[in-house]
């Protein structure tokens, strides 16, 4: 049974359960249980009021996805028809929410007369990050009770509120510290002797108007710029304003038509790809088991990244020792961590009492001795293995013999750090992303000699910390930045085939990319990714075709932002990419050198060329098992590389576009380019059998 029913107050009060693990959902077969079980309890003459509620640690965790786009998702009820069924009840009916309400369980809670809920309950829409909105009331509900601006507020970021804030809102009626059910149940009897619940429906009500009328012009602002080209966001508005402007049904049909535009869309489908393929990243062999508790984290290093990941971990609650070979370049690294914070409490995101916590939980030291006490050790200091090494035979005498050491290089050997260890088993990367106390992802990279249980404490961590880890073998550059070596090679082979950098990047970020290639390097920093090539140079191929522009901005001094100009220039304290003669004269000349002859580029052959690049290199990653799956790629490439998520990722899009017709491009290319198009024998293997990257 996925309802349940129980029955308090000598029969006076039906407590209807939600059981359907793990979270509760709104699957075909709970509604209708839901919908008899209600109208058991309404029939019943002994029973007064009514009481929903949610097995275990869940309220509703809302829709059952895995159902949209079946028939399931239509069957009756469908959960517009239980909360119809709801208001219209003669008996209140009331919603005792513990733990989690989203979605659709919010939907349901919000059709209920009255909400009573626990301390610890947590609230919210979060249908615009699966690229729908709430399609059984919620954006008609929500706004009569709360107002419009709280109301958009809520579903356009599709962000939780804990029960202290819901109360705020108006949300809930009352909190019950114990015994919800009972508590939950007296309440709902007592509610029981009002002769009227018309009040109390919500469907009722007329949202009332904002007084300001832009509300909804900068609620699209806000919302493209967090869910860049994203639709559902808009659609949200649309239905919050029809709130205001339509009576209670008129308002329900838009929005059931929007939801039913989106739910069929290519965006929400690739949403909803992302939502699953971030939840299957996180599955590690059952074998792998935490064996350790991680209590302290030593950092090497308080650059950038180093800096960024003593602030992940001190957010969190994670004290950080943090070391640093050089007294300024330690106070350096703290001036900048105490300006962010101080940024953070100017925005009003943060309080001084919170900032000097999170500055307490960072101890400073320029005595690597002082790993002693960590648990996990992680190095980020500079790019070159010399260096690391030194680190790592340091750490492995200081540290105790648990300890884990991880490095947060970005396509080092880990093998080959490791290998200066006597505890290659506890070794392995952390490839945090810049900047490291914003971004969620993390590359956790196997070495070959790695325990499964060291992988297991780091997932545990990364999660605690708020990060999305996603494993990745060991090669040049892991997932991630190998297959953006062959994204962005394509971007300057291009510049010499007679594209502009703003053509390249323009059509890139048209596509959805965050930032095109060509902005995104100049951000980073010319010189990194020179001196990667440096040490390479010894071994690339002769007879492959190399692009010299990067390389020729570099001998020039421009390195990108920090310089004033790279493939752009930037004015004295902005970052507006302002197109240069001097690199168009540049790239001219390298093309000439190099007996290049320029022609017109168009678009669609720019997304073509950096897209299945990723691609192609990506089916090779699969096939040699750096990537365990396709959707691990997507996970990377959406939340690390700014892929944009309403394409899905790279390895979706392609299956979206179909792999016969990508195959057939990449021949092509093969054919006009040469061996850095061969096509990948996996994507060959599939498009032959008729399967696509999802089904690997």
């Amino acid at each position: 049974m996925r309802v349940q029913t129980k029955f308090l107050e000598n029969g006076q009060v039906a407590i209807l359960y939600l059981c359907n693990p793990p979270v509760n959902s709104l699957s075909a077969n709970l509604r209708q249980e839901l919908f008899l079980a209600l109208d058991s309890a309404l029939e019943n003459s002994s029973v007064q009021a009514i009481v929903v509620t949610g097995d275990g640690k869940f309220f509703c965790g809302g829709a059952e996805i895995r159902e949209f786009n079946t028939p399931k998702s239509n069957q009756s009820p469908i959960l517009r028809d239980v909360i119809t069924r709801i208001e219209q009840a003669s008996k209140p009916v009331v919603a005792a929410i513990r733990g989690t309400a989203l979605g659709g369980g919010l939907e349901l809670a919000l059709g209920c007369h009255y909400r009573v809920a626990s301390p610890d309950a947590t609230f919210g829409l979060p249908e615009v990050k699966l690229g729908i909105l709430p399609g059984a009331g919620g954006t008609q509900r929500l706004p009569r009770l709360i107002g419009v601006s709280k109301a958009l507020d809520m579903i356009t970021s599709g962000d939780t509120v804990d029960t202290a804030e819901a109360v705020r809102l108006g949300l809930v009626d009352s909190v019950f510290p114990n015994d919800l059910e009972q508590s939950a149940g007296a309440f709902a009897l007592e509610k029981a002797a009002a002769t009227d619940l018309t009040s109390r429906v919500l469907g009722a009500r007329q949202a009332v108007a904002p007084t300001d009328p832009g509300i909804y012009d900068k609620a699209r602002q806000q919302a493209q710029k967090r869910f860049r080209g994203c639709v559902a966001p808009l659609a949200c508005i649309e239905c919050v304003q029809a709130a205001v402007e339509q009576d209670i049904g008129q308002g329900l049909e838009f929005e059931r038509e929007r939801f039913l535009e989106l739910v069929a869309g290519s965006q929400s489908k690739a949403q909803r790809h992302l939502f699953f393929a971030e939840r299957t990243a996180q599955k590690l062999p059952d074998n792998w088991q935490p064996s350790r508790k991680i209590e302290t984290v030593g950092i090497v290093g308080a650059g950038t990244m180093g800096g960024g990941i003593a602030m992940s971990l001190a957010n969190a609650g994670v004290p950080v020792i943090l070391v640093e070979r050089e007294a300024s370049a330690l106070e350096r690294g703290w001036n900048i961590i105490q300006k962010n914070y101080a940024a953070t409490v100017a925005s009003g995101k943060l309080s001084q009492d919170e900032m000097q916590a999170r500055l307490a939980r960072i101890t400073r030291s320029l005595d690597i001795g002082m790993m002693a006490q960590a648990d996990l050790v992680i190095e980020a200091a500079f790019e070159e293995l010399g260096v690391k090494h030194q680190i790592f035979t340091q750490l492995d005498a200081v540290c105790k013999p648990s300890t884990i050491l991880a490095s947060n290089t970005s396509r080092l050997d880990i093998d080959a750090i490791a290998a200066c260890t006597k505890r290659p088993d506890k070794v392995l990367g952390m490839h945090f992303f810049s900047p490291a106390n914003v971004m969620r992802l993390l590359e956790v990279v196997r070495g070959k000699a790695t325990e499964g249980s060291v992988f297991a404490d780091v997932f545990r961590l990364a999660r605690r910390i708020g990060k999305l880890p996603v494993l990745a073998g060991n090669c040049d550059g892991f997932v991630g930045n190998r297959m953006l070596s062959h994204y962005t090679r394509e971007a300057h082979f291009l510049l010499e085939e007679g594209a502009q950098p703003q053509q390249v990047d323009g059509a890139l970020q048209r596509f959805g990319m965050a930032m095109g290639p060509l902005r995104m390097t100049d951000m980073a920093g010319l010189d990194i990714s020179w001196a990667f090539r440096k040490r390479m140079a010894p071994t690339r191929p002769k007879h492959l075709r190399y692009s010299r522009v990067a390389d020729s901005l570099c001998e020039m001094g421009r390195f990108g932002q920090k310089t004033g100009s790279g493939f752009y220039r930037y004015e004295v304290g902005k970052r507006d990419p302002i197109p240069d003669p001097v690199v168009e004269a540049l790239i001219e000349r390298c093309a000439k050198e190099d007996g290049i002859t320029r022609r017109q580029v168009v678009d669609e052959e720019i997304i073509q060329r950096t897209i299945y690049a990723l691609v192609n290199e990506g089916a090779k990653i699969l096939e040699e098992g750096i990537a365990a799956r396709a959707s691990d790629i997507d996970v990377i490439y959406v939340n690390g590389y700014g892929f944009p998520q309403f394409h899905g990722g790279p390895m979706f899009y392609a299956d979206q576009v179909g792999l016969p017709e990508v195959l057939s491009t990449i021949r092509k290319f093969h054919a006009e380019h040469g061996e850095f198009w061969q096509p990948a024998p996996l994507l060959e293997q599939l498009v032959k059998e008729g399967r696509r990257f999802g089904d690997s």
